[in-house]
């Protein structure tokens, strides 16, 4: 019998402008029927926190199919065990005191994490440098990509050019991420 794990299911573009909508409650009462225990949500976005005893790949795809057979359309999932997930937090190359002081008096969120299935290839990093502004940063470790605006990413060419790489991710802001945190504790 294989170890019981906990997971967060990050679903990219749900709930987005009126497309791909989901209601958390059903989706809930159709994962359970996947063999996936203890199945909590957090926002419409699609942070689906649970336990199961299968492997992320096994269960990225079944999410995946789930979706599109209840849904009719194609959404990306994202897994991270939360033992991962605690390390997306502490490994954050921007230490406290620069998000406390870049996020005071901003009435947008400044800070993200870019979450990959893959790591992005050394074309997809130089092209994301390459349409960054000397108001934005970004730094990769492992297969997160951490970033810092000075105002908002809405109409930023790295976010906008993230989305179009080949490398299936979803972002997630850093309020986000720490709450997120608390709940796998």
């Amino acid at each position: 019998m294989n170890e019981i794990k906990n997971y967060i299911a990050f679903l990219k573009g749900i709930n987005v402008g009126g497309k791909n909508i989901i209601k958390m409650a059903d989706l809930r009462q159709y994962l359970s029927g996947n063999g996936l225990k203890n199945i909590r949500t957090f926002i419409q976005s699609g942070n689906i926190l649970f336990e199961s005893e299968k492997i992320k790949e096994v269960i990225q795809k079944e999410i995946e199919e789930n979706i599109y057979k209840h849904y009719g359309f194609h959404v990306p999932v994202i897994i991270r065990t939360f033992q991962e997930f605690e390390q997306i937090v502490s490994q954050c190359p921007y230490s406290k005191t620069e998000i406390e002081i870049a996020e005071a008096d901003k009435e947008v969120e400044v800070f993200y994490v870019a979450l990959f299935n893959d790591s992005p290839s050394e074309e997809e990093i130089k092209k994301l440098s390459n349409v960054m502004s000397e108001n934005e940063s970004f730094k990769i470790i492992n297969n997160n990509m951490y970033m810092r605006f000075t105002d908002s990413m809405r109409f930023s060419k790295l976010a906008a050019t993230l989305q179009k790489i080949n490398t299936t991710n979803t972002v997630r802001n850093w309020k986000t991420i720490n709450k997120l945190l608390s709940l796998t504790k």
